[in-house]
């Protein structure tokens, strides 16, 4: 359900991915390599979310931030664009959103303040200041793993009823506060953050994914959100989360970008420091699970054939 007077433009899309950033040997980014990520993404059917914890956005300079943004909205893609907000400098991520509020985009991520570790009175005030100065509406993006705290279930039902609070991304990999969000907080729509877990939130209310996984099987992860969706979650098992598991087996981004060096999606596995691709000691499990991912969505295209040739 959303909320009557919430912002009326929410993009209708069930698959965020998380974009890469590709870079050079150099370290420079890697224009070419995006254009062709990004187009990617939009031609399987997906929202594009630039400069989250994948695209690395916090090891890039505003500048380059800021050119990743324009350079994506310029390829004017059939897809949603949706641009993180983090960090921890309150005034500097205002100024960004003000920035990015006359660029075509659609949304914004918002991400709780790194390091700092606010408690709920801060966490309130610092979202409600985002949510002000957005003209698009924002996602809430909560990872614990990475900021250090969570979103407190008092900040989300403080800001629920903000005309751009319109979604949440629930990344701490716990069902319970999963279900405590969409019990508190009914009109955000909740998504998943953790590829792995799909098939278990869809069926608990999530109304989508951002993934990580996305990024090397963009149109087989866009089946596969579809089939949590619906319910059909025969044949999911053990396929995808181990699938998924590959892809976290170091820090991520590491092999994520690694295989799609390997798929030549992009030019190198190149990362910024102090993430380097050197962490992931063999690419055997990535190329098997590449194998296999495809194989299954070669199967699931010849099912649906027979379908649509039978009825």
């Amino acid at each position: 359900m959303i909320k009557n007077n919430i912002n009326q433009n929410i993009p209708q899309c069930s698959l965020w991915t998380a974009l890469i950033t590709p870079f050079s040997e150099q370290g420079e980014i890697d224009f070419d390599s995006l254009a062709q990520a990004a187009t990617r993404q939009a031609n399987a059917g997906n929202g594009i979310l630039l400069l989250g914890s994948t695209g690395e956005g916090l090891a890039l300079s505003a500048q380059e931030q800021l050119s990743i943004v324009e350079f994506v909205c310029k390829l004017a893609l059939d897809a949603p664009l949706m641009v993180a907000v983090g960090g921890f400098n309150l005034a500097e991520q205002v100024a960004w959103i003000h920035q990015c509020n006359q660029l075509p985009i659609h949304a914004y991520l918002l991400g709780t303040p790194i390091y700092a570790k606010p408690g709920p009175v801060g966490q309130t005030q610092w979202f409600s200041q985002l949510l002000d100065a957005a003209n698009f509406p924002c996602m809430l993006y909560n990872v614990p793993s990475r900021s250090g705290t969570e979103i407190p279930l008092t900040t989300m039902v403080a800001v629920q009823d903000h005309p751009n609070c319109w979604a949440m991304k629930e990344a701490s990999g716990d069902l319970n506060k999963f279900l405590a969000y969409r019990e508190h907080c009914p009109n955000v729509a909740l998504f998943s953050g953790e590829d792995a877990m799909m098939p278990y939130l869809a069926s608990a209310g999530a109304q989508g994914l951002v993934s990580v996984c996305s990024n090397a099987w963009p149109a087989a992860t866009h089946r596969y959100v579809d089939l949590c969706l619906t319910g059909q979650n025969q044949g999911l098992f053990p396929l995808w989360q181990n699938a998924v598991d590959s892809l976290f087996q170091v820090a991520n981004p590491i092999p994520v970008k690694v295989l799609m060096a390997l798929q030549d999606e992009i030019a190198t596995p190149q990362l910024r420091a102090p993430l380097t691709h050197l962490e992931l000691a063999a690419n055997h499990s990535l190329l098997e699970f590449d194998q296999l991912i495809n194989q299954w969505y070669a199967q699931q295209l010849a099912d649906h054939a027979d379908q649509v040739s039978g009825a």
